[in-house]
């Protein structure tokens, strides 16, 4: 067999691999190329692959219909949204991904926005670091802000990522609400928070968190109706998905200072457009889409790719498979 890897991956894990099968290691981060439907089919033909690993390529219908050869997909993410899966279905190409590879990194990186919103952490990077510092007691004034301690967070969404947030701002003695149609109240009080209804998780947050998936029924779930239900001195914080939220209801909140401020990882351009409001605004942290950016994401997604490749050499299945049916058809 022989595997063509163009996700960023663990060099320990491409050596494990190695020892299995012929690898062609190519990151994206690499080569800052994407490759094309017709890249692909050429290379997994002409060179005789079996296995590709992708993170940030789209693997459209094409490539299943014309690339004989290939018969397995590694999917560096949980979101499935770049894959055809129906057509890999359809030409039994086993589909696997690596649900919760980023979740830690993210939730680290929400608790972290919400101590920079509470605690005014760049402004008061930027007084120092610009040499504005000059009165000794001013900012002790003027950044006074509040502590997660006791405060209510609520969780959009309750998925690996969302239980993680829950986890950790428990430690700070913070009081959890979730909201997730898809996930058992049971559940949600295990993990330590309570399961509450979207608008009723609106109006008692003192921090929301978005962490809905990137579903069509999730599109705009956070309408101008429900910003309008946020207590005035509350945050919101978007590491999930820009189009979760009602981008221009948010913007006209925090003009408006109808909510205390916000923090984005998450926008509908990436980069941000020069001209966004958002670029603007003094009640916002912004930071450019590095919710899973951790080193650990990529040895974690290494791991678990690596580990379903070798269950599939050896006529096992999957553990991470996408598509059952597939497996079902390709059965021996």
């Amino acid at each position: 067999m022989k595997a063509l890897i163009l996700a960023p991956f663990w060099h320990e894990a491409l050596e494990k691999l190695g020892k299995k099968m012929e690898v062609i290691y190519e990151s994206w981060m690499d080569t800052n190329k994407l490759l094309s439907a017709e890249e692909f089919i050429e290379r997994i033909q002409s060179q005789d692959i079996q296995i590709v690993v992708v993170e940030a390529d789209f693997i459209t219908r094409e490539v299943f219909e014309r690339a004989k050869k290939l018969k397995f997909l590694g999917v560096c993410r949980a979101d499935m949204a770049y894959v055809d899966v129906k057509a890999a279905t359809e030409h039994r190409v086993l589909v696997v991904n690596t649900p919760g590879r980023n979740a830690a990194a993210v939730a680290e990186l929400t608790v972290g926005l919400m101590l920079a919103l509470l605690r005014h952490i760049p402004k008061a990077h930027q007084i120092v670091s610009s040499g504005n510092w000059i009165d000794p007691t001013t900012a002790y004034f003027s950044l006074r802000g509040g502590e997660l301690n006791g405060k209510t967070i609520g969780i959009v969404g309750f998925g690996a990522i969302g239980r993680r947030v829950a986890k950790l701002v428990g430690g700070f003695d913070a009081f959890v609400l979730a909201y997730d149609p898809f996930v058992d109240a049971n559940e949600v009080k295990k993990a330590g928070a309570q399961s509450v209804e979207l608008d009723d998780l609106m109006q008692r947050s003192d921090i929301v968190t978005l962490h809905a998936s990137t579903a069509p029924g999730a599109i705009g779930l956070i309408s101008a109706q429900r910003i309008a239900l946020m207590k005035p001195t509350a945050y919101l914080i978007n590491a999930a998905n820009a189009f979760v939220i009602d981008n221009e209801a948010i913007i006209r909140a925090l003009q408006e200072r109808r909510i205390a401020g916000a923090a984005f990882d998450v926008f509908e351009t990436w980069p941000v457009r020069p001209d966004s409001p958002l670029l603007k605004l003094d009640n916002v942290v912004l930071t450019p889409h590095i919710g899973g950016a951790t080193e650990e994401t990529i040895v974690r997604h290494s791991q678990m790719i690596v580990e379903d490749i070798k269950r599939f050499s050896k006529g096992e299945r999957p553990r991470n498979l996408v598509n059952p049916q597939a497996w079902r058809k390709s059965a021996r």
